[in-house]
């Protein structure tokens, strides 16, 4: 029921993250967003509702986020051409995928990128065992002289999209991320989704979380999102050149991407990773390949929507 063209970005967005190794935020979303769209009315265009010489509102008309977040990247980043910082915040809006997908578009025109997103609350706070937080992850990448060098982190101990996964394949949730209704420790993902998944990082994770959520809302959202739409997106960009060289800080972005991976590792590591490298690795491997790897239960449920 998606419009051709914004299909199309979802499904460019979900089979790189298949590509790059996300198993849980690539073909299985599928399933959910179908399920989203057919409980929503038709959504409207995607419109920049505010606008001055270096920030922009945008209405996503409750269009998915894989769409509206593509709009508000590149609203970003063309202010970012101009003035040399952007700041675009996006609402009417939900389900946003992999992070990192879009500052990485940024970083790869020469920008460095910030992007939050509060979610639908499933977390709760630390000591806490209500529903307040999203799931809030936040992404920063960085141009250099090779490929972006991204930080993509979420803020809960696990992700909505890892137990609507294992709840799919019945598989148990690890130990130690989800409470169930009544507060008690689960590795059920049916009860966890009844119950609240918990911060990543004890109070780190949650204060983490509380400042996506407060970024959320500066973008329009609600401070609590009860239901699956008004998520707040936050996109922050900066050309490198408004404080030095462009060039020169690629340079050192490179430089310090090599002293990192010349770390000696520690005993039973094999060596060090920078952060984001072994999702590009993957990417460049697996497209080399023309393969992509998807589970068979996953699969035939995607076989079952399309008969419907």
């Amino acid at each position: 029921g998606m419009a051709a063209h914004a299909a199309k970005v979802v499904a460019d967005h979900l089979v790189d993250a298949n590509l790059c190794g996300h198993e849980f935020s690539s073909l299985p979303r599928l399933l959910a967003i179908a399920d989203e769209v057919r409980k929503k009315p038709p959504a409207r265009d995607i419109r920049v509702v505010r606008e001055n010489r270096c920030s922009a509102v945008i209405d996503g008309g409750d269009n998915v986020a894989y769409v509206v977040s593509i709009a508000a990247v590149d609203k970003a980043v063309e202010i970012c051409r101009d003035t040399g910082v952007a700041v675009v915040g996006a609402n009417n809006t939900w389900f946003s995928g992999r992070l990192a997908y879009y500052v990485e578009r940024a970083a790869r025109q020469g920008f460095v990128a910030l992007h939050t997103t509060n979610s639908t609350a499933r977390v709760a706070p630390f000591g806490g065992i209500d529903r307040v937080l999203g799931t809030n992850p936040i992404a920063v990448a960085f141009p250099s002289d090779d490929d972006p060098l991204i930080i993509d982190v979420g803020t809960s101990s696990t992700s909505w999209g890892d137990v609507e996964l294992a709840r799919a394949k019945g598989e148990p949730l690890p130990e130690g991320v989800a409470v169930d209704a009544q507060g008690r420790g689960t590795t059920d993902p049916v009860a966890a989704l009844a119950g609240a998944f918990l911060p990543w990082g004890g109070h780190r994770g949650s204060g983490l979380s509380l400042a996506v959520q407060l970024f959320g809302i500066l973008a329009g959202s609600a401070p609590v999102i009860d239901d699956v739409s008004n998520y707040g997106l936050f996109f922050l960009l900066i050309d490198p050149d408004v404080l030095m060289s462009a060039g020169d800080y690629k340079a050192r972005v490179s430089e310090l991407r090599r002293t990192i991976r010349s770390t000696r590792p520690m005993e039973g590591v094999s060596r060090v990773r920078v952060p984001g490298d072994a999702s590009l690795q993957r990417r460049k491997d697996a497209l080399a390949a023309g393969v992509v790897n998807l589970d068979e239960r996953v699969y035939q449920r995607i076989l079952e929507l399309c008969e419907k």
